[in-house]
Order: C-alpha cells, then sequence, then structure tokens
C-alpha cells in the first residue's frame, strides 16, 4: 500500500465525523489504530534503516576498537565520578578524572593511518604430517612519509605470530620468515595478516586486515607401495577369477565344442591332432577397481593414535592405486571421499573427523557392497576393537567373487596376518610397515 493510500484513509476518516446521512460517525479504535500504524511505518522504515546503516558503519568501527578491560576502565570512570559527585568524595572524582586521561592517551595510539602493501607467502599449502611449513611476510611502506614502528599480527590456527616492524622510511620492506609446525593432521588456517595499533594497557586496539586467509592442508603420513606390496593381480585388462567364460582373454583350458560356442575359439591344431573340436576355455577377467571402506567410528579404536594411523594407511591405499591409474572408491560413515586425483584424496582425508556415533564397520562393509558391486578388491581399514565376529559379519557382506581384506591398526603392535572364512585379515602397528604387511597378505 503506497503512502499516498494510507494517509488518506486517515484523514478521510479524521474529516468525516458524520455519516452522508446526517447520523455521527463512530470511530472504531483498531481501524484508526491499524492505518496510522501503517503511515508511521511506511515513514519510520526508511529513517531507521538508514540510521541502522549509518551507526554500522560510523559507530560499530569506534566501538569495536574498545578492549574489554577499556569498557571496564570506563564504566570505572562513569560510576567513580557518581560516586564522587553523589557523597561529594574527591579521591572518586580524581580517580574518575585519571581514567578520563588515560583513555585520551589511548585515543592518541590509535589515530593515524599506516599504508602497507603486505604479501603473504607460504611456501607450499600442502604438507604432510612431520614436515614444517615455511613462509614469508613481506611488509611495504607505500606512504609518501616514514612510519614508526608497529606491530603486524600473523592468526595461526588458535594462535597468533607477533612480527615487530621498525621504522620504514617509504617504499620500505621488511621481510620476516616463519615455521609451522605440523605434528597433527589438520587444516590450518594462516591469516590474515593484520596491522596493529594500541596503547601500553591495551584500552583501545585498531587492526586493519591487509590480506586474505589461507588454508594450510597438514596431509597424514603415507607410505609409498609398489604393484605387488599393494595386492594387486596384474593382468591386461584386470583381475582374473575362478568363473570360467567362453570369451575373454585369460586362456585357462581346451574343452571339448558344445554346439552354440563360437567358432571363432576353435583351438584348429589340436582339432586336428584329435579328431574332434576343441574349443578354448578362458578365465573371466574383471577391471581392477579396489574399493576402500574407511571406519571413523571413534568407538572401534584404542587411542586417538590408531585412528590416525588408519586415515594413512587408507590414504597410502588411495594414492597407490591413483598412481597406477586404477579405478577407485573410499568411503566413510559420513559419506564418499573424492578420489579423483591424489590432491583431492589426501584433501579430503585431511579434512575427516572421528564420530563415535556413526555406524560400525559392519555397516560401512554393507554399504561399500552396495555402492561398489563390482569392485575387484576391497580394503576394510578399522581400528583394534573391532571384534572377529563383526569381521565375519562384515565379510559376509562382500559379494562373491571378491577379495577381501580388513586392516586392523593398532599403534605398537606386532605386524600379522590372519583368515577369517575368505576374508584376510591384518594387524598393522606402523604406517612404514603397510607394504610389508600387504606382501605377506598376497604371498
Amino acid at each position: 500500500m503506497s503512502i499516498e493510500s494510507s494517509a488518506g484513509k486517515v484523514r478521510d476518516v479524521l474529516s468525516r465525523p458524520f455519516r452522508r446521512d446526517g447520523t455521527p460517525t463512530r470511530l472504531h479504535p483498531t481501524s484508526l489504530g491499524r492505518e496510522a500504524g501503517k503511515v508511521a511505518g511506511i515513514y519510520v522504515a526508511p529513517v531507521w534503516s538508514k540510521a541502522a546503516v549509518w551507526c554500522r558503519r560510523h559507530i560499530m568501527p569506534v566501538l569495536a576498537t574498545v578492549s574489554t578491560f577499556g569498557y571496564v576502565v570506563m564504566g570505572a570512570a562513569v560510576l567513580l565520578w557518581i560516586l564522587g559527585a553523589g557523597f561529594g568524595w574527591q579521591e572518586a572524582k580524581v580517580a574518575a578524572l585519571l581514567a578520563v586521561v588515560l583513555l585520551l592517551i589511548a585515543v592518541a595510539f590509535v589515530l593515524g593511518t599506516s599504508m602497507y602493501a603486505v604479501t603473504l607467502d607460504l611456501a607450499r599449502t600442502r604438507v604432510a604430517v612431520g614436515d614444517n611449513a615455511v613462509g614469508s611476510i613481506a611488509v611495504t611502506n607505500t606512504s609518501s612519509r616514514t612510519v614508526l614502528p608497529a606491530a603486524v599480527e600473523l592468526p595461526v590456527g588458535q594462535a597468533t605470530a607477533l612480527f615487530h616492524l621498525p621504522r620504514m622510511k617509504t617504499a620500505g620492506v621488511h621481510e620476516d620468515l616463519f615455521t609451522i609446525p605440523t605434528t597433527r593432521r589438520a587444516v590450518i588456517t594462516v591469516g590474515p595478516v593484520r596491522s596493529v595499533r594500541a596503547d601500553p594497557l591495551q584500552l583501545l586496539r585498531r587492526q586493519v586486515l591487509w590480506t586474505e586467509p589461507t588454508d594450510l592442508f597438514v596431509h597424514p603420513r603415507t607410505t609409498s607401495l609398489d604393484g605387488p606390496a599393494a595386492g594387486f593381480l596384474k593382468d591386461l585388462e584386470g583381475l582374473t577369477t575362478k568363473d570360467l567364460t567362453s570369451s575373454d582373454i585369460a586362456f585357462h583350458a581346451l574343452r571339448d565344442y558344445v554346439p552354440g560356442d563360437d567358432r571363432r575359439h576353435i583351438h584348429w591344431k589340436t582339432t586336428a591332432r584329435t579328431g574332434k573340436l576343441m574349443v578354448r576355455q578362458f578365465e573371466e577377467t574383471r577391471r581392477s577397481h579396489m574399493a576402500v571402506a574407511l571406519s571413523i567410528n571413534t568407538d572401534e579404536y584404542e587411542h586417538d593414535d590408531d585412528f590416525e594411523l588408519a586415515i594413512s594407511a587408507a590414504a597410502s591405499l588411495g594414492r597407490q592405486a591413483i598412481k597406477e591409474n586404477r579405478e577407485l572408491s573410499v568411503l566413510t560413515q559420513r559419506g564418499p571421499v573424492r578420489c579423483e586425483t591424489g590432491r583431492n584424496l589426501l584433501d579430503d582425508m585431511t579434512r575427516l573427523a572421528g564420530h563415535n556415533r556413526r555406524g560400525t564397520s559392519v555397516d560401512l562393509a554393507r554399504t561399500l557392497s552396495d555402492a561398489v558391486p563390482n569392485a575387484s578388491v576391497m580394503f576394510m581399514v578399522v581400528g583394534s576393537k573391532v571384534t572377529p565376529a563383526q569381521l565375519r559379519s562384515a565379510a559376509a557382506s562382500v559379494p562373491p567373487g571378491v577379495r577381501a581384506f580388513a586392516i586392523r591398526c593398532h599403534t605398537g603392535a606386532q605386524s600379522a596376518r590372519a583368515n577369517i572364512a575368505d576374508l584376510t585379515v591384518l594387524t598393522l602397528g606402523d604406517i612404514n610397515d603397510l607394504a610389508v604387511v600387504l606382501r605377506k597378505a598376497v604371498a
């Protein structure tokens, strides 16, 4: 409804105290209040919106410079002045005046502008656990005058690194190097770089952002695996199975001709020697497709180190499959993991977090069997708390013809191998032993 129409209704109601037939008109308070409220809202809303924008633009930045201690000092100054004026306490007035002087001095520290050109450079944005991430900050004075010493802060995850800038002339450059320790798998947000102006008592604190934040991926530790260590049976098109077929590339044996067989597979030399038709028989091959089920249920792991070991093992298997240009599917209780490239795989592995309310390894194995029914080899990476009965139930969901392995991760344990039905169970105590453990599995 437009302003003119609403205002016109109110004027019409107020200007007609009598009906057209001459009888008095009774003004209904609800109707009149509703129309007046609409008019007030139409006029007041734009003004209120402009006032809110002005406050966000001019008032909020000023209030953001006041620290918690600054608000305490301001409140103490007001309270002491009220007490001094009300009870005649000169000491309280002096203390209030001193607090005001401190605030005014703090204002002098945060006034002024600095013109910097700041460059944040990380040598590598993706490193493995244990590798130091090295970076540098280059600050250039772009103003036409010399700037006084200042401080620059660099947030690194939950911590903050402090760099002191010296007195810099026009076009002067100051560079600092830093190292980020990477003891745990994580995605660390580095930056943004910010310059800080503050008084000695930290009553006021003014900061200016100069760069955008950068994500540093600390990938899980992985180990290199060759083809045999990864347990792959190499073939031109994939893995052979025990199923026999009349048309494939893995030759198995000769058998008597049966009506309906393809004549192209008749072995004529043997037929001439035996006097009866003989045809070639083949072992059915399957395109190599590795499926990895990684359990992120923390209830299945003894310690956090066991969970990290499981992630490292799954990442190592995935990297080997990608290196050999084989099809790969990686699944967790939270869903599939991207594995188009090694970078995507390790990035998603870095973001994985354990959860004790997710499904068990048995549920995960069933989900993987349904999602990747044509897999040729399947790895289930689980914790040491998974019982043999659970592994047997998980193995029961594996489709026939799929070679299945279970890797139980227990930091410090001796490498071992066991069989539960058709499932090969491997115990892994250190990521560097993964290649040895897999060689034993395929021996």
